[in-house]
């Protein structure tokens, strides 16, 4: 399906990707109290643990060099004797929570990003994965998954990790164009990712995904097409294909190339067209916002059936109440309030080993805060919400479905009295339709620059 080029410039603005509801660059930080967080992570474990168990999301920041498109938190070092006091930290902040649950955590889901998981030897992620699991009892249905670096990804992290329990294993690719690998940082090979995917299988796990961006700098149709036909060689379980957000402000090492470098708006919606119908003939589907999967995936399975979730880990098929973020940075979800950890690593170190809960800034939701949440997640993960207007008291809500008035004129949703269901065409443009709902933005709108463009 074309869009039509009037519609891709008047979208193509500054917009959260939404994963939560409010937006981190919302919170309302000065009311956020840490006695009211660790509350409402009690009553959230009560409600759902024996029911859905938890989440973990586990920060790990180390890397030994900068990828300079990268807009997560990071630690560049090569000294791997920050390994054990990090991991010692880690597993000190879990049995603070644990020591707020009534009874043993029901595991669920665990994921370990960051930074570079693969970063720490596999014997130390085994003492923080069996710490984690010694105090908890695992779901029958749970899932453990991992990022990895394909140039630091030894066969032992990969068999330590499966005998873990971990099935699914996330592959940073970006782009295979050595132009492109060169002037982002992240250099390796094509050989080298094919033999750390069959590793992987090989070993039993049943899920690879890669991860791909499109819009990074010297980055071309030609050579985005290149890239493609060598991930078509692998054939991953799933694919995320993410637009690079160019926010130097906040992330001084993509000042390594500039603006110039970069594709203009017209050029890298053409990159994402490009790779969607690459993708779509491949076989796969496309999922959500970002994602792409084979149909039998648990991705694919999941939107098929309505139970595809989203939260500050991603896309997931598997749906929990609590989520925990461990580790610097790691932000936390009980569904009624959100909480971050301190940012740099020394911060964390210190306030953990003193016996402290290392969350800086937090976020308690309102009324109108989960109900507008709700249906924002349910646009996210099903392209439709409904609602019922005698129990619908969100008057925010209410104001939001107005706004959505232009994209029902534009063909990107269809309205009626009690639903929203977004169009094939409008499927292009989530972020955009849920930042109509998004009163707190619309209710402050920022003057300067907050969030990726959408384009």
């Amino acid at each position: 399906m074309k869009i039509p080029q009037h519609l891709i410039d008047k979208y193509n603005v500054a917009a959260p990707r939404y994963t939560s509801y409010p937006t981190v660059p919302y919170w309302n930080i000065e009311n956020f109290d840490e006695e009211e967080w660790r509350k409402s992570v009690s009553l959230s474990f009560k409600e759902s643990n024996d029911r859905d168990g938890i989440s973990l999301y586990i920060h790990l920041p180390f890397c030994e060099s900068l990828c300079t498109y990268c807009g997560c938190n990071t630690r560049i070092t090569k000294n791997h004797r920050v390994e054990e006091p990090y991991i010692k930290a880690v597993l000190m902040e879990w049995a603070m929570y644990v020591n707020t649950f009534e009874s043993k955590p029901v595991i669920r889901e665990i994921h370990l990003g960051g930074g570079t998981p693969t970063f720490f030897k596999p014997e130390h992620l085994a003492i923080l994965i069996n710490g984690i699991l010694n105090s908890s009892t695992i779901h029958p249905r749970a899932e453990f998954s991992f990022e990895a670096h394909p140039a630091n990804t030894t066969v032992d992290h990969l068999q330590v990790l499966y005998n873990l329990g971990f099935r699914r294993i996330s592959l940073g690719i970006q782009d295979f164009d050595p132009r492109v690998q060169f002037i982002i940082n992240r250099i390796q090979s094509f050989e080298l990712v094919k033999l750390v995917t069959q590793q992987a299988r090989r070993i039993g796990y049943t899920s690879v995904n890669f991860d791909l961006i499109y819009g990074l700098p010297l980055q071309t149709i030609n050579g985005l097409k290149d890239t493609i036909a060598q991930v078509a060689k692998l054939m991953p379980d799933r694919i995320a294909f993410y637009s690079y957000a160019h926010v130097p402000w906040i992330k001084p090492g993509q000042r390594r190339f500039t603006e110039n470098d970069l594709p203009d708006a017209n050029e890298k919606r053409a990159l994402y067209e490009c790779g969607r119908e690459l993708f779509t003939a491949l076989g796969y589907h496309e999922i959500g916002m970002d994602h792409f999967a084979l149909p039998t995936d648990s991705l694919y399975l999941a939107e098929q059936n309505g139970t595809l979730h989203r939260n500050f880990m991603g896309y997931t098929h598997q749906y929990t109440q609590l989520m925990i973020g461990l580790g610097v940075s790691s932000i936390s979800d009980s569904w009624y309030a959100f909480a971050q950890n301190v940012k740099k690593v020394e911060e964390y170190l210190q306030l953990v080993n003193a016996g402290q809960l290392p969350v800086f800034k937090g976020h308690m939701l309102t009324a109108d805060d989960l109900s507008i949440r709700r249906h924002i997640l349910n646009i996210m993960c099903n392209g439709k919400t409904c609602w019922n207007l005698h129990n619908e008291t969100s008057e925010a809500f209410l104001e939001g479905l107005e706004r959505m008035r232009q994209f029902e004129q534009d063909g990107l949703v269809e309205l009626n009295s009690w639903c929203i269901t977004v169009t094939p065409m409008g499927k292009r443009f989530l972020r955009n339709i849920c930042m109509a709902l998004d009163a707190r933005l619309w209710a402050d709108k920022p003057t300067t620059q907050l969030f990726s463009m959408t384009g």
